[in-house]
Parts: C-alpha cells; sequence; structure tokens
C-alpha cells in the first residue's frame, strides 16, 4: 500500500528525543485496514517512507489512535527540516 499525506514535524522530548509526523485520521484508517497483516508486533508497521528526494526505512507506531512517522535526524538534515516544517511524505506500506 501506498499512502501520501502532509503533515507537521514536531519534537517529543521524551526519555529517547524524536522527531516525528503524525499520519492524518483518514490514512490512519487505511493504515489500519492493513495493520494485522503487516505488524511484527505492538501494532508496529515497517514503512519505506519519503521526503523530498530522501528515502528511508522505518517503522510507524500507534499512540493515540493514530500513527506516527519518525525523521531520523540523517533526513533531516538532507532536506534541511526544523519542527514545524509542513511536509509531504510518501510512505510505502509493509516490510
Amino acid at each position: 500500500m501506498n499512502i501520501e499525506f502532509s503533515g507537521e514535524m514536531w519534537y517529543w522530548r521524551g526519555p529517547a528525543p524524536w522527531h516525528f509526523i503524525t499520519v492524518p485520521d483518514e490514512e490512519c484508517q487505511d493504515v489500519e485496514a492493513v495493520a494485522a497483516s503487516v505488524s511484527y508486533g505492538w501494532g508496529m508497521i515497517p514503512v519505506t517512507a519519503q521526503i523530498r528526494e530522501t528515502r528511508w526505512k522505518t517503522s510507524m507506531f500507534p499512540k493515540d489512535g493514530r500513527y506516527l512517522v519518525p525523521v531520523k535526524a540523517g533526513v533531516r538534515r538532507a532536506e534541511g527540516l526544523v519542527v514545524g516544517d509542513m511536509v509531504t511524505v510518501r510512505l510505502t506500506v509493509g516490510p
């Protein structure tokens, strides 16, 4: 499954700080429809993500009824992204 959406990059300061983009509700429903067949446990969904020219493999995870896409430091550097930027994300869902 391929999905594309735009969202704001935000920062979580928790014990393991990270940057994320939250998948919108409509796309979360699409992911939920295939989650059981692609999840490798704990609701983690493997994806290949792309922002602009940068592609990477990661895993989305569920939080508060939605999915979060982690954005690695290398991706942020390569694309000049900072907290608050609105970005378009392309995802290929599955291993």
